[in-house]
């Protein structure tokens, strides 16, 4: 069974940086696109980052690019997101999420709704 799993998560100051890890078990993601999501309370969940197969076409919200790199290891089943600059905005639950359907990244890896894995969530929480 596919199983995804976030880490990393905490609470951090403006400026500072943290690394989130996405661990994938279950089945092969190599050969599929992997995506980060954030969502804060009240809002909807929004795409943060998006990565394909041997770590090609990274994709990156606007807020974000610049800041933020994705990264896989696809010997380690793990995708990380390297997040630097932390801004009180970029507080949220960050979610990894994968889909067989997904094979490069595109507008469509974009959307929540076309991700049918998700893991749990970590909170990241950045104060001024």
């Amino acid at each position: 069974q596919a199983r995804l799993e976030e880490s990393g998560g905490g609470l951090v100051h403006t400026g500072t940086s943290l690394r989130l890890t996405c661990t994938l078990s279950g089945f092969t993601f190599n050969s599929h696109v992997v995506g980060w999501f954030r969502q804060s309370p009240g809002k909807e969940r929004e795409f943060v980052a998006a990565i394909s197969q041997n770590g090609a076409n990274p994709d990156y919200a606007d807020p974000v690019r610049g800041r933020f790199t994705i990264s896989r290891d696809d010997a380690k089943n793990t995708v990380d997101l390297q997040m630097n600059s932390l801004k009180t905005e970029d507080t949220a639950v960050y979610y990894c999420a994968a889909d067989t359907s997904l094979y490069y990244v595109s507008s469509a890896s974009r959307y929540p709704s076309k991700y049918g894995y998700w893991g749990r969530g970590t909170q990241v929480t950045v104060s001024s």
